[in-house]
């Protein structure tokens, strides 16, 4: 099973086209959205094409290859235009490791969370990085739309061999780490 996970589309359009585009190319089973998926929030510009409803749509068309989960910038009202649940927080089993998932202004690097767990994947801040502390991998997915502090449009992948790759919009890969 490969895994395209991904953060902070933002309602750009434009960017969920080119994240699709991405998921074909890499040849993944799930695409897992880790939330802040149709409103840009009140801290950020409107993301180059800014349209809510044709994410919704574009989504819509994928729902048995893909989760979501929520995030700071997603609402309940969300859900009226969505065909997917929102879901708070997510485990998976990877090979001998049991991963977290969640969009990260909850938890994060600086706020784990209390049960142990072999990497945590977040978003929310909008830059990219896979890192080990001790014996725990933490990365973020960056952002799609709204990447910060000079760093690229990026997305995560995961394998059930346990590799972890941040890549580029374009697929090149910027940092690797294998979690078994």
């Amino acid at each position: 099973m490969k895994y395209l996970i991904a953060s902070d589309v933002h309602g750009s359009r434009y960017f969920t086209e080119k994240l699709l585009a991405a998921f074909e190319r890499e040849g993944a089973d799930l695409l897992i959205l880790l939330g802040d998926i149709y409103y840009h929030g009140p801290r950020n510009p409107l993301p180059e094409g800014y349209d809510p409803k044709g994410v919704a749509e574009l989504l819509n068309g994928m729902t048995d290859k893909l989760v979501v989960l929520k995030g700071n910038c997603d609402s309940e009202v969300d859900t009226l235009v969505s065909d997917f649940d929102f879901a708070e927080n997510m485990a998976l089993g990877v090979g001998k490791s049991c991963v977290f998932l969640t969009h990260g202004h909850k938890y994060n690097k600086d706020c784990p969370p209390k049960t142990k767990f072999d990497a945590v994947i977040y978003g929310h801040f909008h830059t990219g990085f896979i890192e080990k502390e001790g014996d725990i991998a933490y990365a973020n997915t960056g952002s799609v739309s709204l990447p910060k502090n000079g760093t690229p449009a990026s997305y995560l992948t995961l394998e059930d061999n346990g590799a972890l790759a941040l890549k580029t919009l374009a697929g090149e890969t910027i940092s690797f780490l294998r979690l078994d």
